[in-house]
């Protein structure tokens, strides 16, 4: 199984690996030394960047999935009530093309919304067996994916704060500063995943989203998965503990960014965004918007009222 395993990853591997030797070559190149910890550190943020940046096709889908299943909610509630009690085979499958069915009306399926984090996983396990391999490769002088002998034992000795990349909070060789810095790098970790977890439901989501059953599970997982995450990290190697941070601290500006150009209608920040076009002149104002819009409405309502050109034509024609 685990060869399996191994088979499946050689590939996330090799360009995982590929990807870092190249920021490593260019930062060497600008006057940061090959050996420095800080050089493999930006490497690995470089890392982060390039995969990022190529998911961001996924993320639309993903954002657009989400509103999908938002949207849904109350069918989906109506069709659970439909069912309710009914356990036979022919009822149970009714029900599932009744739901596949309103999947494909909205163009959306639970799978979309967890795309980007399942595209993402086999390159941090990557990452993971590079810089978990990395002190037993050193010490017998052979490369990991692209990494050659030489740029293995170089990422080996590479620290910052005195810490070693490759070192982790449980396997820490006495090292008093890889435990603190462990330490902070898995609290900067679950408290950048929770923060863009808790701006999701606390502004970019409806009322009926905010009250359906879909929303009580979600809300547990807000605290669950960071303690899972958080407990986790200490098997993470601080390299992984890098990774892991900066692409949280990616997730949680780019889900701000799109939370507040592109919220989803019927949310706290949908009507935040409305207020500023209107307050730009690009939305018009409503009777439904607060007392400012009606006082523009009831203004707007005046020239409009004092439009008498037919009596005016009937004057001359007297």
């Amino acid at each position: 199984m685990f060869q399996f395993f191994d088979m499946i990853l050689s590939p996330f591997r090799w360009l995982v690996s590929v990807i870092l030797i190249g920021f490593h070559e260019a930062f060497n190149f600008i006057g940061l030394s090959g050996s420095s910890g800080w050089n493999w550190t930006l490497s690995i943020v470089g890392l982060v960047v390039v995969i990022r940046a190529a998911l961001i096709p996924l993320f639309v889908k993903q954002i657009k999935a989400q509103r999908g299943m938002q949207e849904l909610q109350p069918e989906l509630l109506a069709l659970q009530k439909k069912y309710k009690g009914k356990t036979d085979q022919l009822s149970r499958q009714a029900m599932a093309q009744e739901q596949m069915a309103l999947y494909k009306k909205h163009g959306t399926n639970p799978f979309s919304a967890c795309l980007p984090l399942i595209v993402q996983m086999p390159f941090f396990f990557s990452l993971f067996t590079v810089l978990n391999g990395i002190g037993n490769a050193a010490s017998n002088k052979n490369q990991i994916g692209a990494l050659s002998p030489q740029q293995v034992q170089q990422f080996d000795a590479a620290s910052i704060f005195g810490a070693p990349l490759s070192s982790t909070f449980l396997n820490n060789g006495g090292n008093s500063v890889v435990i603190v810095l462990s330490i902070v790098m898995i609290l900067a970790m679950t408290a950048s995943q929770f923060i863009t977890q808790r701006q999701i439901m606390a502004k970019n989501m409806s009322d009926q989203a905010l009250a359906s059953p879909f929303m009580r599970q979600q809300k547990m997982l807000l605290y669950v998965l960071p303690l899972v995450f958080a407990v986790g990290g200490i098997n993470f190697p601080i390299g992984v503990l890098i990774y892991w941070t900066a692409t949280n601290v990616w997730t949680m500006v780019q889900q701000f960014v799109v939370i507040r150009n592109m919220p989803t209608p019927g949310s706290p920040a949908y009507r935040a965004w409305q207020e500023r076009q209107r307050a730009r002149g690009k939305l018009e104002p409503t009777a439904r918007s607060s007392g400012a819009t009606v006082a523009t409405t009831d203004e707007d309502s005046q020239p409009r009222g004092q439009r008498t050109q037919p009596q005016r034509k009937n004057r001359r024609k007297r």
